[in-house]
Formats: structure tokens, C-alpha cells, sequence
């Protein structure tokens, strides 16, 4: 299964056997034509199939492979000549690549030769198998092919070395873009043995084109206790590929095609990393099905369930008993039909819905004290009706607060645009029957007209408007009702808590401002498409800048744990909040603060890492009570339960210029600033990354600058568990990934510290640095919002 820009696409994987047979039964017709025909008859959009033939292999492996009799090696000087010959010119023989015409290879992905080893331990099998590589996507790119499939790396003590040679093809080639076969987790831990390289054991070459699953080899200074872990397992996989892609410098052509040949963990927490990573290809071959009790091919649940939420099948006829061949793509189109993503997409009145075309897409947040708003942005916006649903309800049940006898009630709109909160004001009166007079206030001078057009047509007395900036005009009279719309999508980023201290004057001593209060939220996350975003202008201001985006293609690398030392916060931790009316204000004599430092804000938040990942920048959302229990909320957590399917706001993209790795359980402490002078506004952020190491375990090193052992903050040992047995420091090095806080036994423990016996002896965890980021955005010198 692979990704185009609109939906997926299902392509058939086709064996040498499968062209052969073909060829065998075809008199001057192409057997690779026919073959994509009778696909495409089957219902599949496109074929997968090899670049290169068994004879290829053969005459590569005569050339580079010496065979080994007892303790002497033969030197072949005829073959080594022929290898000479072909390192200074590499060509392939006709009958060595299974396509030759254009027409043949139109919409075709190609597999790269599985047997060549990039990461070999043999360096001299690995440089012929870089040049043989080289000629392969040459071929390809003579071709006019536009997707190729790697072999998968194999042995991760040379991963860097594969890295090296992909990051070559990358830039040599223009146009086309290379996938990295990968299983999703490690299966050499299914498996009894390790096999060694089969281009190492013999001189002669096995000719079946094997699709067998790679099996990767991990260094042998590994501990065990990480291997023998299911986070391990994901890791020992996800680990190579960030080191792949690291090393090709994120390179948007590099992707990946995840190989599900083996069952899924139910669990699936530990496999979210990959949402956050360039996915084209999901490998399905007919093997990794069950039989449903009518006998037809489905998928086990947890692999439908990592297929549904990730949204090129290689498919054999003959393993199931029902449905035939065409079974096993009619089921994945099912799958995808019952993706909730692609439910929610189909569905009017989602946000999935509203917003297609922009999953990931950066955009600047809006500048609304610099510049005046067009009205389609304002038409845009106007059509999230559960946005004014709400505030309609909040006036509603303001309105209420004073008596029906009330003789007249004065309410301000701050900010009216084009005027929808004062058709919403104008209903809430009349389901309350409450006599209102209603002000709007306005300084977009365009917007202004189609007010006073709203107000002939539409209105009537019942509303009158003013022209002009609410921190310099004046209402007529106090009023008991202030209501804005001024929030953006962190909540003070659109500098709603600056314009509202000059509208503040407005109101009565008692009056009510709606909304009363909003918060800020920040969570850590990776995704390597934000960041490719983010970075793609080439200038330090790009990775400086909060981006408005809705986010896809990301994982949230935080959870609700508490941590090792049980001193986390939750998945997504409130930064700072603003309440208005604000009483403890000093002001000048217009009304207005004499400055604007009590708008200056700091959080420091402390996350737990469960899984490793790479930081690539933060999630910023916001939540605001409108009045009452009525609010507004983008928080993944809650804004289902507050203001289902709302419209108007997508969270807010802080990036992280250089990414963070962060081993599984780690902690990551964020801080980020709201800062301030007589002009501008502007957000910066920092984060650093901690390791909790049992504080017995720790060894002092010349590196840590610290006698005893002790780094980083001192922690009590009381109210913390113990751990039976205590592992080595080594062992929980950074560089080869955290073990899970279940590996270890826990006596009395909770992630939250809570259940802790104090019948056990107890010992306490410090925190160990292991990396930082550089402060993002000193001073706004990359962006601020203009007062």
C-alpha cells in the first residue's frame, strides 16, 4: 500500500517467477505489460516489481565474492580483472534487468537488488555493493522510474556506512525518491538464530529472489536486558532509520516502505514513533493474514488497527480459501474505507472535513494589531458554527444574570469584524428576553462597511458601531457585557490579553468579560515532516517562527506517567493563563496599564519520555472558559467533551532548530517565555534532556564535572521505589536507548509515586544531562507580534 497525495494506492509486489511465467506464455508481447494489465484488471492502481534479474546477481557475485576452500583464499585474477573492468564502467547485460522500454516501466516501483549488502562487514563487499547500488539507480533513473525500494539495512554496527552511500544516490539523482524497506519492529528476537551475510558463506549466489524479511544484527556489546524488551525490539529498528535519515540531512525524498510480515504487539503505544515518520509504503504480503471463520483473508487486529491509524501490498493466491487473489486487495481498500481518519474526512461538519488539503501545512500566525484582516480570512472563520454556537450560549447565560426587569442591559462586541458575534448577541437577547443595547467596536476600516451595511439592512437600533482602535476610543457609556473573539491558537498569541486590558475600561465595576479566562498548553513532539517544513526557507527565522498547523504526521512523545522519580506532569501540561476582568492592574488616567510587564509569562514543564524519539519542536494549544461552564478548547485531551468538531483553530507549531534524541523513559524539561517591550511581543522556548539513573548506579567520570556521582538535581529518596536488580550505568547509557521501568521489579510503585510500601527500603534517582537546545528566538529577533 502506498501514499499519493490524495489517497491511497494498492500495488501488487511481482516476483522474477511471476515475470518468467509471463515471458514463457507471451510471443512478442512484453511479459511486464501484460503483467501490469492483468493488475490493473484485478483492481490494484499499481505494480511493484524487482530492477534486476538472478543473472545480475550471479555475474556480481563471480566478480566480487571469492570463495573460500579450508584456510586459503583462490585468487581468481580472471574474475578480479572482470570486476575491475566493471568497477571503472558499470553496465548491465540485457538479460540482467527485467524492464527495458519506457512504456514498460511507466508508473512502475522498483526493487533494488534485496541481496546487496550497503552495510556489510566485509568493506570490500560493501564498496562493490555501493557501485552496484549506483548502477542500479542509474538504470532506474534512465528509466524514468520515480520510486525505487532499498534493501533493508541489516547490521546496525555499519549502519552509518549504509547512510553514507544512500545520502551519495540522494544527491547524485534529481527526481527520484528512494523508500527504505523496514520491518516495523526487530524479528531476529522471533528467531533462534542470527544468519550470517549468504554472500559471506559461499561463493555462488542463491538464485531464488528471496521477499523474506530482513534480520537485523545489533553490535554485540548490546545488553541483553534492552534486547529482551519489546521497546527494544521497535527501537533496534526505529534507531538505524533515524540514523539513516539523520545522515541524509532529512532529505524529503527518503521515505519509508514498513514491512508488517510479522504479527503487531497489542500494545501499540510503542509503535506511535512511526506516525511521525515519512511513511510511503506498507508492506502486506499474503502471509501476514489469518482466516476469518467464512474463510476469508483479514488482518490480525493490531495490525489492522496500525494500518487504519497510518493509512504496496505483495499478495500470493492459494493461502486462503475464499476470495481468490483479488481478496486481499478488496479487504486493505476496506481497511482504508474504515480508517476513522478518512470516516472523518467524508464527514460534513469535522474539522478533518473543513480543512483538507491542510493536514501539516505551516501557515504564520495571524497579525491582527498589524494588519487588517480580508474578508475571506473573516468568511473563512465565520463558517465554524460551534465556535458561535458557544458564544451565543455564554451571552445567553450572561444575559441571564440580571433580572427581566432589568430596563436595559449594554453590551460591547470588541472586535466585531464582520459582525457575526453581534447577529449572535442579538439571538442570545431575544431567547433571554432581555432588553440589550449592543456597541461594536471596529478599526478594520473595510470591515467597517460591511458592518454598517449589516446595521441598515439587518440590525436596525438596536446596535450601534464605532470605528477605531478599543485601546484609544471611547464607548458612549460603561457596559455590563464585553465580548471578543481575539484568541489564537495558543490562546494569547494573537495578543488577546493586550488589546482586552485597553477594552477593560469599558466595563462596570460588575461587568462580565466573555471569555473570562483562557489558558496555554505545550506537549513535546517529532515529525519529521513539520520539521522538513519548517526548514525548507533555508534561514534561521523559519525554525524560529510558531506555525498555525493541523496536525497529521506527528507523535506526541510525552505521556501521562509520572516518571522514573514520579515527578513528570501529564501528556500535555498547562503553560500560563490570562483572566479577565484583571482587578490589580495599575493604570494611568485613560484606564490604560502604564506597561505591559504584567503580560510577561514563564512556564517550565517536565515531561516523561515512555519510548525514544527525536524531538523536532512543540504542540501549543489553549482552552478558554467563555462564561460559566461553557468554553472553548483545541486540547486533544478535552476538546471533544468542550467544543466538538470547532473549526477556527489548528495548535500551534513551535520547531526545534537542531532534533533532540530522547531515550525511552527520559525526561524533558521545556521552558518557554512570553515575553515583552513597548512594541512587540514575542515567544521563546528551550529544552533540555535528563536521564533518571538509580542513585547508587551513578559513577562519577571526568566528563560530569562532579565528585560522588551526584549530577543534576538532588533528589529525596523518599516516596521513590526500589529497583531489583539495580542496572550499570552502561546499561542505561543514552547511546544504546533506555530499558522500560517495568524491566525492572518495582516494589510498591506507581508512575505517579503513589502505593509505594514503606515496609521496602527505598532508594532515591538523580537525573543525568544528556543534551539540550539552543534558546530559540532571544529577544524576537526571528518573530514577534506588533503591539
Amino acid at each position: 500500500m502506498s501514499w499519493g497525495p490524495a489517497r491511497a494506492t494498492f500495488s501488487i509486489f511481482l516476483t522474477l517467477e511471476d515475470i518468467k511465467k509471463a515471458s514463457e506464455e507471451t510471443n512478442n508481447v512484453s511479459p511486464i505489460l501484460k503483467l501490469v494489465s492483468e493488475a490493473r484488471s484485478k483492481g490494484y492502481d499499481n505494480v511493484c516489481l524487482p530492477l534486476t534479474t538472478d543473472k545480475w546477481r550471479q555475474r556480481w557475485t563471480e566478480m566480487c565474492i571469492q570463495t573460500m576452500e579450508g584456510d586459503d583464499h583462490k585468487h581468481d585474477m580472471v574474475a578480479e580483472k572482470r570486476a575491475e573492468d566493471w568497477r571503472s564502467g558499470p553496465a548491465f547485460m540485457k538479460d540482467e534487468v527485467t524492464m527495458t522500454r519506457l512504456d514498460e516501466a511507466e508508473g512502475i516501483t522498483v526493487m533494488i537488488s534485496e541481496w546487496l549488502e550497503l552495510d556489510a562487514t566485509d568493506d570490500w563487499v560493501r564498496h562493490d555493493a555501493e557501485i552496484a547500488l549506483r548502477q542500479e539507480v542509474s538504470y532506474a533513473s534512465y528509466l524514468n522510474i520515480q520510486n525505487v525500494i532499498l534493501p533493508p539495512p541489516r547490521n546496525r554496527s555499519h549502519v552509518a556506512s549504509y547512510a553514507r552511500i544512500v545520502s551519495s544516490c540522494l544527491r547524485n539523482t534529481a527526481f527520484l525518491n528512494f523508500s527504505i524497506r523496514l520491518p516495523i519492529y526487530n524479528p531476529s528476537f522471533l528467531r533462534a538464530e542470527t544468519p550470517a551475510s549468504p554472500l559471506l558463506l559461499s561463493g555462488q549466489p542463491d538464485t531464488s529472489q528471496s521477499s523474506a524479511l530482513p534480520t537485523l544484527l545489533l553490535p554485540d556489546s548490546a545488553p541483553q536486558s534492552i534486547l529482551s524488551t519489546p521497546e527494544g525490539e521497535v527501537n533496534a529498528t526505529w534507531e538505524m532509520w533515524d540514523v539513516i535519515r539523520s545522515i541524509c540531512d532529512y532529505d524529503t525524498r527518503l521515505t519509508l516502505a514498513l514491512d508488517s510480515t510479522l504479527p503487531l504487539p497489542k500494545n501499540l503505544d510503542v509503535l506511535k514513533k512511526w506516525a511521525a515518520e515519512p511513511i510511503r509504503h506498507i508492506y502486506t504480503p499474503a502471509s501476514a493474514f489469518i482466516t476469518n471463520t467464512k474463510g476469508y483473508p483479514v488482518l490480525p487486529k493490531p495490525t489492522q488497527a496500525f494500518i487504519r491509524d497510518s493509512m504496496l501490498a505483495k499478495v500470493n493466491a492459494g493461502l486462503h480459501n475464499r476470495g481468490g487473489e483479488p481478496a486481499y486487495a478488496q479487504y486493505m481498500r476496506y481497511l482504508e474505507k474504515t480508517s476513522p481518519a478518512v470516516q472523518a474526512e467524508q464527514r460534513t461538519g469535522t474539522v478533518e472535513h473543513f480543512a483538507q488539503g491542510y493536514h501539516d501545512y505551516l501557515q504564520a500566525p495571524l497579525q491582527p494589531l498589524m494588519d487588517n484582516l480580508q474578508s475571506m480570512t473573516y468568511q473563512t472563520f465565520e463558517q465554524d458554527p460551534v465556535k458561535y454556537a458557544k458564544y451565543e450560549e455564554a451571552m445567553y447565560r450572561a444575559l441571564l444574570e440580571w433580572p427581566a426587569t432589568t430596563e436595559r442591559i449594554v453590551c460591547c462586541i470588541a472586535g466585531a469584524g464582520r459582525g457575526p458575534l453581534v447577529a449572535r448577541c442579538l439571538k442570545a437577547a431575544e431567547r433571554s428576553k432581555r432588553n440589550t443595547q449592543i456597541y461594536a467596536v471596529e478599526k478594520n476600516s473595510n470591515a467597517f462597511v460591511t458592518l454598517q451595511e449589516r446595521k441598515e439592512k439587518e440590525w436596525g437600533d438596536r446596535v450601534k458601531i464605532l470605528f477605531g482602535d478599543m485601546r484609544q476610543i471611547n464607548t458612549p457609556e460603561p457596559v455590563d457585557i464585553l465580548i471578543s473573539e481575539l484568541l489564537g491558537s495558543f490562546g494569547d498569541n494573537e495578543l488577546s490579553p493586550e488589546c482586552l486590558d485597553g477594552a477593560m475600561r469599558f466595563l462596570k465595576p460588575d461587568g462580565i468579560s466573555i471569555p473570562s479566562s483562557y489558558t496555554a498548553h505545550l506537549a513535546p513532539l517529532s515529525s519529521s515532516k513539520l520539521y522538513n517544513e519548517a526548514r525548507s526557507g533555508h534561514e534561521q527565522k523559519c525554525l524560529e517562527t510558531p506555525y498555525v498547523v493541523l496536525l497529521s504526521a506527528v507523535n506526541i512523545l510525552s505521556d501521562n506517567g509520572g516518571g522514573l522519580r514520579g515527578q513528570c506532569g501529564p501528556q500535555i501540561q498547562e503553560c500560563w493563563e490570562f483572566v479577565h476582568p484583571r482587578r490589580d492592574v495599575v493604570l494611568d488616567s485613560r484606564g490604560l496599564p502604564l506597561t505591559n510587564s504584567h503580560n510577561v509569562r514563564h512556564a517550565k514543564l517536565n515531561f516523561h519520555i515512555p519510548h525514544a524519539g527525536i524531538l523536532h519542536g512543540l504542540a501549543g494549544y489553549f482552552e478558554a472558559v467563555l462564561y460559566g461552564s461553557i468554553g472553548l478548547s483545541i486540547h486533544p485531551r478535552r476538546k471533544d467533551q468542550v467544543s466538538k468538531d470547532m473549526l477556527s483553530w489548528f495548535p500551534l507549531f513551535f520547531p526545534i532548530k537542531e532534533p533532540l534524541y530522547l531515550p525511552s523513559n527520559s525526561e524533558l524539561q521545556v521552558s518557554i517565555w512570553r515575553l515583552t517591550n513597548e512594541r512587540q511581543v514575542w515567544y521563546e522556548w528551550h529544552a533540555e534532556a535528563f536521564l533518571a539513573i538509580p542513585a547508587s548506579s551513578i559513577v562519577a567520570s571526568p566528563l560530569s564535572g562532579v565528585s560522588g556521582g551526584r549530577l543534576g538535581t538532588s533528589v529525596s529518596s523518599a516516596s521513590l521505589p526500589i529497583a531489583s536488580p539495580l542496572p550499570s550505568a552502561s546499561a542505561l547509557s543514552p547511546l544504546v536507548d533506555a530499558v522500560e521501568p517495568f524491566s525492572f521489579r518495582f516494589q510498591g510503585y506507581h508512575a505517579s509515586g503513589a502505593g509505594t510500601s514503606s515496609e521496602v527500603p527505598e532508594v532515591g534517582y538523580d537525573i543525568i544531562k544528556i543534551g539540550h537546545t539552543s534558546l530559540h528566538n532571544p529577544g524576537g529577533r526571528s518573530n514577534w507580534i506588533g503591539l
